[in-house]
């Protein structure tokens, strides 16, 4: 009987040590796959990440006869922090975080993987019968409030930056900036989102 007993013991022993070893099993595949799934998100958005512009020769008209020629070198895009530097002939995706209303980082991304927190900028010289008509900056505002920015420019003929206005971007709006001038690159700052 004793022995009976003994067996039967050892036989609930060994079915609860199966139960907890398939518990820990199931836990260790959930941590796993939780793991993977991580890690998957993080490559992903590292890869996505493009903080370099690739060197490239910039060609701006100036009129029928002349036109500007400069070799870009690589360089970030970021020449500080959340300032941006644009030239013409660039399509740029800014994924942007926010905290409390505030812009507190920016960085450019490859594809805009994520639309509703992404600023979308274009800057491009419009040129009719090899001429300059006008430069155009087209900024998307994915966000609910509006958003602003400071804007300096750096034009043929002059030796420093310029300050420019610029229009206050309205929610979920795209809006499109334009200047005679002939406009080598833009520097955009003091990103903000607003209620006005």
């Amino acid at each position: 009987m004793l022995n009976q007993k003994f067996t039967t013991f050892n036989s609930c022993t060994n079915h609860s040590r199966n139960i907890v070893k398939h518990n820990e099993n199931q836990i260790l595949k959930k941590y796993l796959t939780l793991f993977v799934i991580l890690i998957s998100v993080w490559v992903t958005n590292s890869q996505n990440e493009k903080s370099h512009r690739e060197s490239f020769d910039l060609t701006v008209a100036i009129d029928t006869i002349n036109f500007y020629k400069q070799k870009i070198d690589k360089t970030p895009y970021f020449v500080k922090e959340n300032v941006l530097q644009i030239y013409p002939t660039e399509k740029i995706n800014i994924e942007v975080e926010i905290s409390k209303d505030s812009i507190i980082a920016m960085k450019v991304v490859k594809e805009n993987l994520n639309p509703e927190k992404t600023i979308v900028l274009e800057f491009k010289q419009e040129v009719k019968n090899q001429k300059s008509e006008r430069m155009m900056l087209t900024i998307t505002n994915p966000f609910e409030k509006t958003l602003t920015y400071d804007a300096h420019m750096f034009i043929v003929g002059h030796d420093k930056w310029i300050s420019t206005s610029i229009i206050p971007i309205l929610p979920k709006l795209t809006n499109f900036e334009m200047w005679n001038d002939i406009i080598l690159s833009l520097v955009l700052e003091n990103w903000k989102l607003t209620t006005k």
